[in-house]
């Protein structure tokens, strides 16, 4: 990528009762039974990034001007010749506000369309979320697929455009997972997210595979853009190398200092030094959702900028149901649930709104363009 800064803000559209955590409470075959707040709330998101001009947004335009004359050189050439040459152009886009990536629900766009069409005609990428929030990895492969492939096409007939990225509800992903999303024809997947300790957060493998920007390239036409949390070191953890101690020999009752080359030392540096990078650190889970409402937000911001500075890109998620304190509350629901559900949802608005504004020189951008800026 180049030296531009990216903020990639992304929208999980499902609605109040579609969460996973309300799921004992509000089973699938009742959400017909309940209100839909969802277009309203989209709407207040729609109106609050339309709000906002962007400086960086100004310079990135130019930037992406030469990205686009590149495309089109490639294009005269070979397909091959560029591994992106596949993502559609961009929708045009409202000069200097920013843009997102909206993953919505299936369920959602049967129901409200020209929601969906509107997501589109104010500039930002319609995406796909599957079709009923059903956890991928507790999926036949067989009905995992003709989900994927279903809330792809009533999407892009909705939109008349083609739909590259997919999100998985929960990040329920894994490697066989991902593998069916591109065989489905996807272009990129976001369902990566490296918090370890929410049970139902997946895993994949990224290790050796190139990454354009924050995006690893699985593939020549299919890419993993992950949330954005911050890897931090646990100064609460350490390994000691094992330097020249006393010790007692085991004969004698005596105490002797065990010797050590100058190569067993080295060796012992090194080892150490690779188990603090990968055992004594733990990940700040900043990619948004409810830690972006729980976590004070100077924090969050700190977080935010020390992942800019080390990425160039900050990529989050959040759900339109945050932003509206006045839900119907689920009273039978969990403690904990409820908790998680329910914190700070007054507070989301004026948060995204002041992040927004902290970040002006960035360019926020949906990810389908962020892909296409991408270079070699």
């Amino acid at each position: 990528m180049n030296s531009q800064k990216y903020i990639l803000l992304t929208i999980d559209v499902e609605d109040w009762f579609q969460v996973e955590n309300f799921r004992p409470w509000i089973p699938f075959e009742t959400w017909d039974q309940h209100e839909l707040r969802v277009e309203r709330n989209v709407h207040r998101l729609l109106n609050l990034f339309d709000s906002v001009k962007l400086a960086g947004r100004l310079e990135a335009r130019s930037q992406k001007a030469d990205v686009l004359e590149r495309d089109e050189a490639r294009k005269s050439e070979s397909s091959k010749d560029s591994e992106l040459s596949s993502f559609p152009a961009s929708q045009p886009q409202a000069e200097g506000s920013p843009k997102a990536t909206f993953f919505v629900l299936g369920w959602i766009a049967e129901r409200l369309p020209h929601l969906v069409r509107e997501i589109q005609s104010r500039g930002h990428e319609v995406a796909s979320h599957g079709y009923n929030h059903h956890l991928c990895n507790q999926q036949s492969h067989a009905d995992l697929k003709k989900e994927l492939t279903d809330s792809k096409k009533l999407l892009e007939d909705i939109t008349g455009s083609q739909v590259c990225g997919f999100r998985a509800p929960n990040f329920s992903i894994n490697d066989d997972i991902l593998e069916i999303i591109k065989g489905c024809s996807y272009l990129y997947d976001s369902s990566y997210n490296s918090f370890g300790l929410h049970s139902r957060y997946g895993k994949i493998s990224l290790n050796g595979h190139a990454k354009k920007g924050i995006a690893f390239q699985i593939s020549d036409n299919f890419f993993e853009l992950p949330i954005s949390n911050l890897n931090l070191w646990n100064p609460m953890s350490y390994v000691r190398p094992n330097f020249p101690v006393a010790s007692e020999d085991d004969t004698g009752g005596k105490l002797s200092f065990k010797k050590h080359s100058e190569g067993d030392l080295t060796g012992q540096l090194l080892a150490t030094s690779k188990k603090r990078n990968d055992e004594n650190r733990f990940v700040l889970p900043l990619g948004g959702g409810g830690y972006f409402r729980l976590l004070p937000f100077s924090l969050f911001k700190l977080g935010v900028q020390s992942t800019i500075n080390k990425n160039n890109t900050y990529l989050m998620y959040l759900h339109p149901w945050e932003i509206d304190p006045e839900q119907p509350r689920v009273t039978s629901a969990s403690l904990n649930y409820k908790f998680k559900h329910y914190i700070n949802l007054s507070k989301t608005h004026s948060r995204l709104n002041k992040l927004i504004k902290s970040f002006q020189d960035c360019c926020f951008i949906a990810c389908r363009e962020y892909l296409k800026s991408a270079d070699g």
